[in-house]
C-alpha cells in the first residue's frame, strides 16, 4: 500500500504559490494581483493491521493586491483582513513578552 501522506504531498506540490497569488486581472487598464495568507496541512497513518487513512485541511485570508498602474506598482493592503490576523498574533506576543519580562525581574 503507497504512504498516503507522500501520494497528498506529490498531488498538491504546486498548490501553495496558486494559493498565495491569483490569477492577474485587467481592470480599465489597471493589473491587479491578489495575495493571501495560505495556511494547508496533510496527514496520514496506518494501523497494525494495515488500514490506512489520510486527511487535508487549510485556510486562506485575503491580505490585499499588487496594483500595477503603467509604470507604477504598489501593494494596497485589506486592512480588515490584516486586522483579523495581527490582532491574535499581538495578543499572544504581549502575552509572552509580558511572561518574559516577570520571569526575568525575579
Amino acid at each position: 500500500m503507497p504512504n498516503i501522506a507522500l501520494e497528498l504531498g506529490k498531488q498538491t506540490a504546486s498548490l501553495g504559490v496558486h494559493s498565495i497569488y491569483g490569477e492577474q486581472v485587467d481592470v480599465d487598464g489597471v493589473r491587479m494581483i491578489p495575495v493571501a495568507l495560505a495556511c494547508s496541512g496533510f496527514g496520514g497513518g496506518e494501523d497494525t493491521e494495515g488500514n490506512g487513512g489520510g486527511g487535508a485541511g487549510g485556510w486562506a485570508v485575503p491580505i490585499g493586491a499588487y496594483i500595477r498602474r503603467g509604470d507604477d506598482i504598489r501593494f494596497e493592503p485589506n486592512i480588515i483582513s490584516l486586522l483579523a490576523v495581527a490582532i491574535p498574533f499581538i495578543f499572544v506576543a504581549g502575552r509572552t513578552f509580558s511572561r518574559v519580562i516577570r520571569t526575568l525581574k525575579k
